[in-house]
């Protein structure tokens, strides 16, 4: 779906998709700013998710890689996982297709504001599991994922195909509460997985044509440059000061939706 958009516009969008990958390099949560300014700039909401997805899956391909010698030793869990993603994102997708655009509208500021809780209990949670992995030890995982992971996993694939923010948090805090205690292990597992369920329903959102392309590529070089260039920084900017202003800017966005819908 394109919906005509000005060079204002896209420049407006270039700029937050910058601001969006250097958040995403320090602290995560970039979607909560770029899904918010999409619907600001007039693009419907199911276009506006599906834009989103697709321009920042490249951004996810990055973060796989960047882990993939994580995945040294747990590619029995990445291939048993991937299985429910990929369904999970399958089925999440195709609710976003037979879901009316008035509907969606009403559905987005609680999708927003549930990413936006999300994103703040992400520090509670990772020092959680980071305590685990100092008081247990790397310890010896279960040999394969259990059924109640597969479904959990599937349950967390479907959230992403169908909106996805904050998905990450949730499969980190699912792979602690099944036993998995080495951390750069499970964000390799984390981004592997979400490349499955963002990857299946970025190609159904492309197929289908509800992807506005002109912003989509606009955002996908935006972040990516803002992630490059922060990149070096990341290191030395306080995470609080950023996730403090994304955490801000998430629930102002969810206020603004559910006073404008």
């Amino acid at each position: 779906m394109t919906v005509a958009v000005s060079a204002v516009q896209l420049g407006a969008i270039a700029a937050v998709s910058v601001v969006s990958g250097a958040a995403n390099s320090i602290a995560g949560g970039g979607t909560l700013l770029t899904f918010p300014a999409l619907l600001g700039m007039g693009i419907p909401a199911v276009s506006a998710n599906a834009t989103s997805t697709v321009a920042l899956w490249p951004g996810s391909l990055a973060s796989m890689l960047g882990y993939r010698r994580e995945l040294v030793g747990a590619e029995r869990w990445a291939l048993r996982l991937a299985i429910p993603s990929v369904l999970g994102g399958c089925l999440g997708a195709w609710l976003l297709l037979v879901t009316s655009e008035e509907r969606f509208r009403t559905i987005v500021p609680w999708l927003v504001l549930s990413a936006t809780v999300l994103f703040v209990v992400q520090g509670p949670v990772m020092r959680w599991l980071r305590k685990r992995m100092i008081t247990e030890g790397d310890g010896e995982r279960p040999i394969d994922p259990s059924m109640a992971m597969l479904l959990a996993q599937f349950a967390v694939g479907t959230y992403g195909g169908y909106f996805g923010a904050g998905a990450g948090i949730v499969m980190l805090a699912v792979f602690g509460l099944m036993g998995l205690t080495n951390i750069h292990q499970m964000n390799g597992l984390k981004n592997f997985n979400g490349l499955c369920f963002n990857g299946v329903a970025a190609i159904t959102f492309a197929v289908m044509g509800l992807v506005n392309w002109p912003i989509g590529l606009v955002m996908a070089i935006g972040s990516s440059v803002g992630g490059y260039l922060m990149s070096g920084l990341a290191q030395r900017v306080p995470q609080s000061w950023v996730r403090a202003a994304v955490s801000c800017i998430g629930f102002a966005s969810a206020l603004w939706l559910f006073l404008t819908r």
